[in-house]
């Protein structure tokens, strides 16, 4: 991979010393997330393929740790994981066939399960990134004692790529529930956000609860699933205190992977707006809502204007991101993310002079502007 990565040092200094943008392409499965690069920079932007850099480099099942190249295809890290019985707990979206895992840590996104294994970003152990100099940068290690760099691995988990290319990158990965079992239940949002409330004050090994209304009218109902993962007796155990219809393992399997990568019907609307907000947050009413994360995330279809949608999102505790629009809806003035607070700009801005000071990477697409 030496060459590969001489090719894309000396593609980024040339787009550097140009004063030309450089797009980084993994799959292309997650280009809708974040901010449009402007039509001038698209004509004049370098592409970084990624998907070059594949492989994997090293994998320890006995230490719960693979490190591979950025451009390795999502899919063959699964399928190498599941060969030991291992998985990546914070069950990332792909969003397609070609997403890779480079692109995966890039956009920071985490699926149902991260509701009881925690974010993607407390998975990343160390990384590697292509700067706007051409030079390639070692952060963190491949093991959890190795903390140097730590905490710029983890800033580079969601980072759009904005501060350069992820190269290379080492993850925690978790062994397979002994059990995994998902119950439903026929509730509106209402009672359902009201099954969720304390769920994680208990300590039933509840991993994902998510909801989604109904594709056809059912007096407001919808499907709420809990998904229980852990020893067979505390699954028993949960299973039996909440009740609901139990699904075959098949079926459920594929009622997370379609609610993970947006397949259901609820999804085909746009625009598509993701809400973080305080767990405890009653329905909202701003549109048709689907939740995941316990009613910790609310996926809302609106046509609302943002500075309403993050206003609310304000008062919940949280924030409000458009997600998914259809390319004809103006884009909000400062963006697809709600705007950073003074303090963190600062911080952003101090690190993109430190990464990229010519702004060449990705620009804006994660901070309008940067």
């Amino acid at each position: 991979m030496d060459y590969v990565l001489s090719q894309m040092s000396e593609q980024v200094t040339a787009a550097r010393a140009n004063f030309r943008p450089v797009e980084i392409v993994g799959g292309g499965t997650k280009r809708f997330l974040g901010n449009p690069l402007s039509t001038q920079s698209q004509d004049k932007a370098i592409r970084l393929e990624m998907k070059a850099l594949s492989g994997v480099i090293d994998y320890e099942p006995n230490e719960l740790v693979i490190t591979a190249w950025a451009g390795t295809p999502l899919q063959e890290i699964e399928a190498t994981l599941a060969k030991e019985n291992q998985m990546l707990a914070f069950d990332p979206p792909s969003f397609g066939l070609g997403s890779t895992i480079g692109g995966a840590v890039a956009a920071g996104l985490s699926g149902p399960l991260s509701f009881g294994y925690g974010p993607l970003r407390h998975y990343v152990l160390g990384t590697q990134l292509l700067d706007a100099q051409g030079r390639v940068l070692t952060f963190g290690g491949q093991v959890m004692k190795n903390v140097a760099g730590y905490d710029v691995s983890r800033l580079l988990a969601g980072s759009l790529g904005m501060f350069g290319a992820i190269v290379q990158l080492s993850l925690k990965v978790m062994p397979v529930p002994l059990r995994d079992q998902t119950v439903l239940f026929a509730v509106d949002e209402s009672e359902a956000l009201a099954r969720c409330a304390g769920l994680r004050a208990k300590s039933w090994p509840v991993k994902a609860a998510s909801w989604l209304p109904s594709a056809k009218e059912s007096g407001g109902k919808g499907e709420l699933a809990m998904r229980l993962c852990g020893a067979q007796s505390a699954v028993k155990e949960a299973r039996e205190a909440l009740g609901g219809d139990l699904l075959e393992p098949e079926l459920a399997g594929q009622w997370w992977a379609n609610f993970r990568d947006q397949k259901t019907h609820f999804f085909a609307g746009q625009p598509l707006w993701r809400m973080a907000v305080r767990s405890n947050t009653p329905v909202l009413s701003l549109g048709d809502t689907a939740f995941d994360m316990g009613g910790e995330v609310r996926w809302i279809r609106t046509d609302r204007e943002a500075q309403e949608l993050r206003t609310r999102a304000s008062e919940a505790g949280g924030h409000a991101t458009l997600f998914r629009w259809d390319g004809e809806q103006p884009v909000p003035p400062n963006g697809v993310f709600q705007p950073l607070g003074a303090t963190t700009l600062a911080v952003v801005k101090r690190l993109k002079d430190e990464f990229d000071p010519k702004s060449i990477f990705n620009s804006g697409r994660l901070v309008a502007g940067l």
